[in-house]
């Protein structure tokens, strides 16, 4: 007979591995008619307004628990569940794609290797501070609740705003609120530092205008997305570091048509690869979309 990972018993006690939760009732909610009224009110377009970009690098022997729990577990209850992400997408890079990566000396992933995988998400545009109050308390909840896979590091989890998507095709393809549900083959994040706030903007101007517009001609890449990103709430649980760089550093999203070890060369290393003028490039690093359901590429990591 085929085990349930919900149900079965050593699935509920691994550490770190999916947990049984406390009854319904222990949470009842005093003042479930409060949706109603929220459903009236406010923000509720279809805008990728902001998004959650999480890079983490499972601790060694952990790769597979890992996987099972954030995909069984935590994507759902800890992400997709939560009011405002309206859309989510889980990659990974095996060992082949993060030796791809570069510089060499980053400021973002220490060592450039590390993490094997990352989630994005995006989020309500206006919503920001309500997503926040939830997340936080969720979080809260699930820790307390035995269903946080501590196992595991953060290498770059940062709320951002939306700043900019440029396209390829124009209007002729999916846009940038389809992006995480469209089937692309990979993705490329890049992360830019500026020196300071007015550089970052002027950068930013730059890469929409003129850089992002030339690169992308005739690339398999059908889109950028360009984020700010922003400091995490005091409050935050303590296994997640700040985010450093929050007034001069942008986020891009660079979403292909290929995989990305079939580009890498000449679309994103060479003559032309990086913006001209100031800033430094801190992080290129290639992913391909996880199967869910599958601890596929799992084997792949180490």
């Amino acid at each position: 007979m085929t085990r349930d990972p919900r149900t079965d018993k050593q699935a509920q006690t691994a550490p770190g591995g999916p947990r049984t939760p406390p009854a319904t009732g222990e949470h009842t909610a005093p003042n479930s008619g409060t949706y109603a009224d929220l459903a009236a009110v406010g923000p509720y377009g279809v805008r990728p307004g902001h998004a959650l970009i999480t890079m983490v690098e499972p601790h060694p022997g952990q790769e597979r628990p890992y996987n099972r729990w954030y995909e069984d577990d935590h994507y759902i209850a800890g992400a997709m569940a939560m009011p405002w992400i309206f859309a989510g997408r889980r990659w990974v890079a095996t060992r082949e794609l993060r030796l791809l990566r570069r510089p060499a000396r980053s400021a973002v992933a220490r060592p450039v290797t590390a993490g094997c995988y990352l989630s994005t998400y995006w989020i309500t545009e206006g919503r920001y501070d309500d997503h926040m109050r939830w997340t936080v308390a969720i979080n809260r909840r699930l820790n307390a609740d035995g269903r946080i896979h501590h196992a595991r590091t953060h290498v770059f989890t940062a709320f951002h705003d939306h700043a900019a998507t440029v396209y390829r095709d124009g209007d002729r393809g999916p846009r940038d609120f389809h992006a995480l549900d469209h089937l692309y083959a990979g993705l490329v994040v890049e992360i830019i530092d500026a020196a300071d706030a007015d550089g970052r903007a002027a950068l930013l101007r730059r890469l929409r205008d003129e850089w992002l517009p030339r690169r992308l001609a005739g690339s398999p890449a059908a889109m950028v997305t360009v984020f700010r990103p922003r400091p995490l709430p005091d409050d935050r649980m303590p296994y997640v570091r700040q985010v450093e760089g929050v007034d001069n550093r942008l986020t891009l999203l660079w979403f292909l048509q290929e995989d990305p070890r079939a580009c890498w060369t000449p679309w994103f290393t060479g003559p032309g690869a990086e913006p001209d003028g100031p800033g430094r490039v801190e992080l290129v690093a290639p992913f391909i979309p996880t199967v869910p359901g599958t601890d596929r590429y799992v084997d792949e990591l180490r």
